[in-house]
Formats: structure tokens, sequence, C-alpha cells
């Protein structure tokens, strides 16, 4: 908040901040967020009126931080108000025209740009149009990790998300998009690694593609344990099949510790939360969260 005082004759607009004129919100025009300068110009203008004909307005400023994670299928776009997501948005392909649409008249403070594909000119354009951050393998991030080589930034902001959620947790957590990953992260923030296999979708492709008959099929609301068909069968072998990896990674691994949380996140999580029931949580917003605690902890730095 800001208070200013301002000459009479000055209209209401469309174009910036909202300021506070007796009990009524209006907003001032010409003045966008990122040019508060222009607004301050006004004051050098005080002089030339009559000092009892001025007037104060309180100037509310909406700072919020842009989020932006590039998938493999689809591109999606958060504005978070300091921890609390405010607005998300999934677009096919990311472009400036349709961020900026995105944001609004919102003011971006910052912002963090996430991909697990190569990039290309444009996209490199987009990020600097914001001055934002580009999550790299050589970003700091606010966790340990013992993994040996790069990891995608997708795994690794899920894995940051799900702890900001559960802190002093063991955690498993599960990505299931395009690839089902597996990340276990301790309750001391020290990532160790974990699993990468088909996600549903690819094990449908697969069975179709590298065969000559079998039809092409995807993901079905009920998981038949047992197909009379083919096309069940398939079903059967997909759905069940992957379930069945993850009942046992949670099984096994309770051999070994039975004080874990599992969250799930990515396009098919809402397919385990349902199949799985009780044993897991889950959150579809896992990686953007994530991508906000990574931004946040760099702009400490």
């Amino acid at each position: 908040m800001l208070l200013f005082v301002v000459p009479p004759g000055i209209e209401p607009g469309t174009h910036g901040f909202s300021v506070h004129c007796s009990t009524n919100w209006a907003k001032v025009p010409n003045v966008r967020g990122a040019n508060l300068i222009e607004f301050l110009k006004w004051r050098k203008k005080i002089n030339s009126y009559n000092r009892a004909s001025f007037f104060v307005v309180l100037i509310k400023f909406k700072f919020l931080k842009l989020v932006v994670d590039i998938g493999n299928t689809c591109t999606k776009l958060a504005l978070f108000d300091k921890k609390r997501l405010t607005k998300h948005e999934i677009i096919p392909k990311l472009s400036l025209e349709k961020t900026i649409k995105f944001c609004g008249d919102n003011k971006i403070e910052s912002s963090i740009f996430s991909s697990v594909v190569s990039l290309c000119e444009s996209d490199y354009q987009i990020i600097n149009f914001f001055d934002g951050l580009l999550f790299n393998n050589k970003t700091p991030v606010p966790i340990e990790s013992n993994y040996k080589s790069e990891i995608g930034s997708d795994r690794l902001s899920a894995v940051i998300g799900a702890n900001y959620l559960y802190p002093n947790k063991d955690i498993w957590v599960f990505d299931a998009g395009t690839c089902l990953t597996a990340d276990f992260i301790t309750k001391d923030k020290v990532h160790e690694g974990g699993r990468i296999s088909p996600g549903i979708e690819m094990r449908y492709k697969s069975l179709h593609s590298f065969t000559s008959k079998l039809p092409s099929l995807s993901l079905k609301p009920n998981s038949i344990f047992k197909g009379n068909n083919t096309n069940e069968s398939i079903i059967s072998g997909v759905q069940q099949g992957i379930l069945a990896e993850v009942r046992a990674l949670i099984s096994d691994f309770r051999k070994y510790n039975n004080d874990f949380v599992v969250v799930f996140t990515g396009g098919n999580a809402s397919f385990f939360e349902k199949e799985l029931k009780s044993s897991i949580f889950a959150d579809q917003f896992l990686v953007l969260k994530g991508l906000n605690e990574i931004l946040d902890y760099n702009e400490k730095d």
C-alpha cells in the first residue's frame, strides 16, 4: 500500500493500480504495474495546483509470482500470492500472447520457468520478457540430493513440493504422467532417487505400436481384474499392472520403514487416488508448488 497526493481532474481509468478515493475503488489511468515511474512524475506538477484542492488516494498493489511448467504434452501456468495458488490454466503450447492474457492486470514481481523438453527461441524470448528464472540442474534448491546424474525438472519440483506440504516426513512422490516416476525424499530433505517406468498411456501405445494386431486403447474408468477378450485383457494388463507396480513398491518399502507418506501428482493422479483410495494423497499442483518454493528459495539468496 502507498499513499499519494493527486491533483483534481484525474478520472478513474482501467489501466493500472487500484486506488481508494473516499469509499470507492477506481483505477489510475495510463499507469501499469511495471511503470510506477510515470505515476511518480505526476508529483512534479504539485506546485501548479492549489494545495487545498488536493486529495489523498490509497493505491493497492497486487504483486504475484508467475510459475510455468512446460511438459511433454502441455504447458501449465500458475499465479501465486506468496504460498497461495490463486490461478492456474493449462494451454497446449507456451506463447507470449496466452501468457500475458493469463496474467491479466496483475503485476508480476517474479517468475520461474521449467521444461522437460528442449526450448526454442520463442520460449527463451518469453522467459526474457518476464525476466524469469529458468530452472535447470544448476539452480539452487532447498533440498539435498544423492542422485548421481541430472534429474528431470518435473521430478525434482514434485519432490520439493511434497517436502513443502509434508515437512519432517519421509515421502514417496509419484508423478503419473507420460512416465510413472517414483522418488523418495527423507524427512531430512535428502532426495535419494527412485524409479522411472512407462506411464499408462505409454503402456497402451506400446502394445499397439510394437505388435501387428493388438488394438489401440486408452485409460478406462474401471480396472478389470482379468479380461474375457483381447480388449479387456489389455485393460487389465495395463491398469492392474501399473497398480500392482505401485502397491509392490509401497509394501516392499514398509518392510524397512513404516512411517512415510505417499503423494501422487500428474495427469493420471486421480486414477491412482481412486484405485488406491485412502493409502495415498494426491495433489495435481505439486510440481507448480515445488517450482514456487524454488523461486522463493532463489529470491532469498
